[in-house]
């Protein structure tokens, strides 16, 4: 009998996104055949956004969705970043 153990992987960040703190939770998906990373947060008003971002040649990179403000695009290197320093 073979069990295999996979670390789930949540977290959440703090980061400045266009003059403004925004607090953004990451959740790992290990998903078959790439596992991928769905982030949440909230606009102004208080609305909630939710997103997915895929491993693509070594960069983390937002799937694209129609209505997704600007400012989320924007931010898509730091987001990149806070995986890439929670991984290690």
């Amino acid at each position: 009998m073979y069990i295999q153990f996979i670390k789930n992987i949540q977290f959440t960040k703090v980061l400045k996104v266009h003059l403004r703190l925004r607090e953004f939770n990451f959740l790992k998906h290990n998903a078959e055949p790439s596992p991928y990373f769905s982030v949440d947060t909230v606009d102004d008003r208080g609305n909630r956004i939710t997103f997915s971002m895929f491993d693509v040649d070594g960069k983390w990179r937002i799937k694209e969705l129609p209505g997704l403000p600007d400012w989320i695009y924007d931010a898509e290197n730091q987001f990149h970043n806070a995986i890439l320093e929670e991984n290690q």
